[in-house]
């Protein structure tokens, strides 16, 4: 006598087995978003690459919309076209790494500093974005300064007086802003407590270059 149900919990243990190793096993990074994406910051041509590259320019369009893999050797050709290192598309940290929890963040100062801040987003290549909760003390009055890339801040408590080209904006608990990074700015503390700012931007603040303190 065949005994179904045994035959159907078996069928179901073996999807359940293949589901869990399909899970588990690390996905293949895909360099080819990658690759255009850093391509079109350099405001490069398929052409202009495939000639730094020695590739073709179909062969690179295929890359590109993972329609082929590129060998180690065509992927470091590839990377010195496009002015960088091979990490920028083979590193792919775990999404755990990506975690952090309150009370257990890293928390440093840069020299003699009186800012601190604590980290937030985590450091691979290829990332974009930074991210950090800084405390600001009473008092506190930051340079004005110019750069590339763009800036969110948000208040979490306090209140902070920021400036952007010639405008003066007060920001309070629940308030944000956003805004280009090519624009002069500034900001200062002139309340007599703390203020805590979540900021996140597109520059590389501080990878692995900060001193702890």
């Amino acid at each position: 006598m065949i005994n179904v149900e045994s035959d159907q919990s078996q069928e179901m243990l073996g999807q359940e087995t293949e589901e869990a190793s399909n899970d588990s096993a690390p996905a293949s990074p895909l360099v080819g978003g990658l690759i255009r994406e850093r391509r079109r910051a350099l405001n490069m041509t398929l052409k202009a690459l495939g000639e730094l590259a020695n590739l073709s320019v179909g062969f690179l369009s295929q890359v590109e919309r993972d329609q082929a893999t590129p060998s180690l050797g065509a992927l470091s050709m590839i990377s010195k076209g496009l002015d960088i290192e091979m990490e920028f598309f083979v590193s792919s940290p775990a999404v755990h790494r990506g975690r952090t929890k309150q009370g257990e963040r890293e928390s440093f100062s840069v020299d003699e500093s009186s800012l601190r801040y604590e980290r937030l987003g985590a450091d691979f290549a290829g990332k974009s974005l930074s991210s950090f909760i800084v405390f600001v003390p009473p008092g506190y009055v930051s340079e004005r300064v110019s750069h590339e890339g763009e800036e969110v801040i948000y208040i979490l408590d306090g209140t902070i007086t920021t400036y952007v080209e010639n405008e003066e904006i007060v920001l309070g608990e629940g308030d944000s802003l956003h805004f280009r990074s090519t624009r002069t700015h500034s900001w200062t503390n002139k309340g007599s407590k703390q203020c805590r700012i979540l900021w996140t931007g597109t520059i590389p603040l501080f990878r692995n270059g900060a001193s702890a303190k």
